[in-house]
């Protein structure tokens, strides 16, 4: 029986991803047998401090990464908002499969119903400096940890900040209080979709990725990714991108145009400038590029 090595963390919600990527692969081809090399990473061990304060986007990825680069397995499944937007030298991202809910959500409390000056706890800026467009009352504090971890450390009053997909994958809707509109909470670029990286000179590993690749999925996350790249890469700014189709035919490949909403902040704090944009294109790299560059331009940044 044919063996493929997948490089996975090995948090629950990981194991859900790469278990996911399995099947899809084995419904592909069967006879096919998918066995997970788990990797411990940075972003894993050092739950201590903020995420940026060693080393930011990429701290979720580079030793999955480096489990494929060195032949230990043959491809990584990744969360694609942990991938880092700029390509690793030797790695490709070979398949984006069918993308998941992009949306954040709240558990603890709706925002409009949480008490004046209550405690949100969320380590990303993004999200920080968004919320606090909405409600400039809210207090923020540090989040870290693995799911389970985090629904604990809800502040009495207040509310934590998830990727709603991950309570979905986990079959724990029952806490989310709240779903926020990604007009309303822009999602950070790539959440809720998996990027799955091989290394470049491996045909037969991605040709048979490309089995499940979601033509639809890509495009939207090859727009949003564009629009990192060129702030700068995994820039600190808190920014966020949400590509959608005009037409709303997301399970039809490379349907239509593609709308891109985003926004971009000098910072995470309630003072800070922020900008938003929302245009239409055809080309996912050219539509995310030019989104930043105006971005970019309106904040003088």
């Amino acid at each position: 029986m044919p063996v493929v090595r997948a490089a996975t963390r090995g948090s629950a919600l990981a194991l859900w991803q790469a278990t996911h990527v399995g099947r899809l692969l084995e419904a592909a081809y069967p006879g096919l047998d998918v066995e997970f090399v788990i990797v411990d990473t940075e972003g894993d061990r050092r739950l201590d401090v903020p995420i940026s304060a060693f080393g930011g986007k990429g701290v979720f990825a580079k030793e999955v990464q480096a489990a494929v680069l060195d032949g230990r397995a043959d491809f990584a499944v990744h969360s694609a908002k942990d991938m880092p937007s700029v390509a690793i030298p030797g790695l490709v991202l070979a398949a984006v499969p069918e993308r998941g809910d992009p949306r954040d959500a709240l558990v603890g409390g709706r925002i409009e119903d949480l008490p004046n000056g209550a405690t949100v706890a969320t380590g990303s800026q993004r999200r920080r400096v968004q919320l606090a467009q909405i409600r400039p009352d809210f207090q923020f504090t540090e989040l870290r940890g693995n799911m389970a971890t985090r629904l604990t450390k809800v502040p009495a009053g207040g509310a934590i900040v998830v990727a709603a997909v991950a309570l979905q994958r986990l079959q724990l809707t029952e806490h989310l209080a709240e779903i926020i509109s990604p007009d309303e909470l822009v999602p950070q670029v790539g959440q809720g979709a998996l990027g799955i990286e091989c290394r470049a000179d491996d045909g037969v590993i991605s040709g048979m990725l490309a089995a499940i690749e979601h033509g639809p999925s890509r495009r939207r996350v090859d727009a949003e990714r564009a629009f990192l790249v060129e702030l700068g890469g995994d820039c600190d700014l808190p920014a966020g991108a949400h590509a959608t189709f005009v037409d709303d035919v997301g399970d039809v490949a490379d349907a239509g145009a593609l709308r891109l909403s985003a926004f971009l902040a000098t910072d995470g704090t309630a003072s800070a400038d922020l900008v938003r944009a929302r245009q239409l294109g055809e080309d996912p790299v050219a539509l995310g590029t030019q989104v930043a560059k105006d971005l970019r331009t309106a904040l003088g940044a």
